[in-house]
């Protein structure tokens, strides 16, 4: 279904869905191209291409990330999640994740970008006992997210917010802790915050280079130390082994290679 709307996604007509601005690079198709999709265009694919060529393999070790937090928190009796910033669908995505583990599990996705509303049937395809939605919202509007969300998930049962390599994109100035605590306030307690950030800490070699790529592609960039990721979780109770690089976290099975990374990332739970 259609933000705004009570039609299901596939039957609301093309002329309806906002267009794909294709003279701009967005963050979504950057990160696409990062990691080796087809939906994106010149303009994002310059962007990548002038970044370090770490980018991709940070944009890798941090969908990793997502993938052994989801699990974690689907083997752990979570079978609620509103994935916020979706990105463009690349197999598996998070519902394909979780109900593998739990096929009763709901989820809804939210993005800003129209081509990640183009490929949103994709997200669509749940299992027969779970279901999925999409949002086609900006995470500047929380409470419009929120509101769509509660037409799928029961916000009386414990939730789990996915907030993955999104906030950076969010200036200061846009309130990047107030918005997450807007969603975070609007969920029962037993509730979750997976985030993870981008960073400059372990690679500070290439964080002129990274700002500069994205700043001449007129996408706000705000990398944050360690100190500026912890804020994102104040009132919640982050789960071991806490606020660390996406390499390091980690439950159960194989650790994964300890690498540097760009990105911070961490599990909190709500009292």
């Amino acid at each position: 279904m259609t933000a705004g709307s009570d039609r299901p996604l596939s039957d609301t007509p093309l002329t309806d869905r906002p267009l794909v601005d294709t003279s701009r690079p967005h963050p979504a198709r950057v990160y696409d191209w990062l990691l080796g999709g087809k939906d994106n265009y010149p303009v994002d694919q310059q962007v990548g291409e002038k970044l370090p060529p770490e980018a991709r393999a940070n944009a890798a070790r941090n969908r990793a990330f997502m993938h052994r937090a989801a699990a974690w928190l689907a083997r752990n009796g979570v079978d609620q999640f509103l994935d916020v910033g979706t990105g463009i669908p690349t197999a598996p995505n998070l519902h394909q994740v979780v109900q593998t583990i739990t096929p009763t599990a709901r989820v809804v996705y939210a993005d800003n970008d129209p081509i990640v509303l183009r490929h949103a049937e994709a997200l669509l395809i749940s299992s027969p006992e779970g279901a999925t939605d999409y949002i086609h919202a900006d995470v500047r509007e929380p409470e419009l997210i929120l509101d769509r969300a509660r037409e799928l998930l029961d916000f009386e049962r414990p939730v789990a917010l996915s907030l993955i390599a999104l906030m950076h994109f969010l200036p200061d100035d846009q309130d990047p802790y107030g918005i997450t605590r807007t969603l975070v306030d609007a969920l029962p307690s037993g509730s979750c915050l997976a985030l993870s950030h981008g960073t400059a800490d372990q690679h500070p070699e290439l964080e002129d280079e990274t700002r500069t790529a994205y700043r001449k592609g007129a996408i706000s960039l705000r990398m944050r130390t360690r100190e500026e990721v912890e804020p994102f979780f104040d009132g919640l109770d982050l789960v071991a082994p806490g606020l660390v690089t996406a390499t390091e976290w980690y439950q159960d099975g194989p650790a994964p290679e300890k690498e540097r990374s760009g990105f911070y990332v961490g599990v909190a739970r709500k009292r």
